[in-house]
């Protein structure tokens, strides 16, 4: 590991890797990556050929780019773009089919973006990557099909805001530029042409190299409520954002009419999301210690003897979610402890809370998968080798939009990024 970390950090500088030596180096650590050249891609789309032949073009124009129009780009941030071109096609070997458009037989990667994003999500915890490049190449992978999509749709500017929460959008910008120009395709200019767009879209709403995208947005509503307690002044500002972001409301002001009967009595719902393993009752042991815990592991104890017992998952699921519908007709504040990695799971019980008008955070635990092994190994109940990898491969990394509040915590429980100015318990 110590040379892919060496490796990895020269590319804060002038190191442009060919695409064969970046599967050399990196091939072990992300598999994938070998998979490439047996990945088939759409003729009309990607003439050049498979997805290895597409990705050495990306990263040749990604390094043309940064040599020419995006010189500003360096240190981390050229790091975060060239790992972001390498890898923005990581998952097409394992979502790449066929499918039929009009009598015709297209080659597709339906979510690739997505599903290259939870790929991605611990495997570079093993390297010794800063993490806000980390971060960063997750969101560039899991959001790089956007851009365009924006345009074509002609989204209003609260696409554009919720994706720069997620993602630089300067950044996307030029990964695009090199997605677009890194292949062989008819429409090359019409593609471009749309990027061009999208810059212009971004620089008119003031999300262009910034880092806080509601920071002007969020004054006027920051100055109505002031005097207001913290708490209430939390509520008040994420509940903005989501409500803007669903189409509910235009002017972020508007949220305080919307919040007005709650906002001083409310119930914090928090999400653990995690592998086995990863430290959620540790964690929520040591930070919400008053909190109601609705543990699934110990409902299933209780109703069938066994923690691990996935037989009535049914009713442990209904049980649950009446102990979660008791607390928050209370305000009691209540935590979910399960591992929910999958998004469906997730949206169930965010919906539920935010019906009752309360407040969702998602803690989200990420931590490499030897590390995962071994925390597992030294727990009281153990779930397996086997176990772990099945819920990695289905992981599905959390996106922002799920909860109003999102912290990413580390191996020994420490954050490692909180989104979003208040963060209070």
């Amino acid at each position: 590991m110590k040379a892919i970390n060496q490796w990895l950090a020269l590319l804060q500088h002038d190191a442009s890797p060919t695409i064969d030596e970046c599967v050399e180096v990196l091939g072990r650590l992300l598999p994938n990556l070998k998979l490439l050249k047996d990945t088939p891609q759409d003729r009309e789309w990607h003439a050049e050929g498979d997805v290895h032949i597409h990705t050495g073009m990306v990263l040749d124009e990604c390094y043309q780019l940064l040599e020419s129009e995006a010189k500003h780009i360096q240190g981390k941030q050229r790091q975060v773009l060239v790992l972001s071109a390498l890898l923005h096609d990581i998952a097409k070997p394992f979502t790449t089919t066929e499918r039929e458009f009009d009598d015709v037989i297209r080659t597709v990667s339906p979510k690739h973006e997505h599903k290259g994003r939870s790929y991605l999500a611990y495997r570079l915890m093993a390297t010794d990557l800063p993490y806000e490049v980390i971060n960063q190449v997750m969101a560039l992978v899991g959001e790089h099909i956007l851009p365009k999509y924006l345009v074509i749709k002609n989204k209003d500017p609260s696409a554009y805001f919720q994706l720069a929460r997620t993602v630089s959008m300067e950044l996307v910008y030029w990964l695009e530029i090199a997605d677009m120009k890194g292949r062989t395709c008819k429409d090359l200019e019409k593609q471009l042409a749309l990027l061009e767009e999208f810059k212009m879209f971004a620089q008119e709403y003031g999300l262009w190299q910034v880092d806080s995208p509601y920071h002007e947005m969020a004054q006027p509503l920051m100055s109505q409520i002031s005097e207001r307690s913290p708490l209430a002044q939390q509520y008040i500002y994420h509940h903005a954002i989501h409500y803007f972001e669903t189409g509910q409301i235009t002017m972020l002001e508007e949220a305080i009419g919307k919040t007005f009967d709650h906002a001083g009595n409310y119930a914090n719902v928090v999400i653990m999301c995690g592998p086995s393993g990863s430290g959620k009752s540790s964690w929520i042991a040591k930070h919400l210690a008053d909190y109601v815990v609705v543990s699934l592991d110990d409902i299933r104890h209780t109703i069938g003897g066994d923690r691990a017992n996935q037989k009535n998952s049914g009713k442990v699921m209904q049980m649950a979610k009446e102990q979660l519908r008791i607390s928050l007709r209370e305000k009691r504040n209540v935590v979910w402890d399960a591992t929910n990695l999958r998004s469906d799971f997730r949206k169930i019980i965010a919906d539920l809370a935010r019906d009752y008008h309360a407040l969702v955070t998602l803690v989200v635990f990420q931590i490499d998968e030897a590390e995962l092994v071994r925390k597992d190994a030294n727990r009281q109940f153990s779930v397996g080798m086997k176990v772990l990898e099945k819920q990695l491969q289905g992981a599905q990394w959390p996106l922002l939009n799920e909860a109003h509040r999102y912290c990413i915590v580390d191996k020994n429980g420490e954050y490692l990024k909180q989104y979003g100015p208040f963060f209070r318990w």
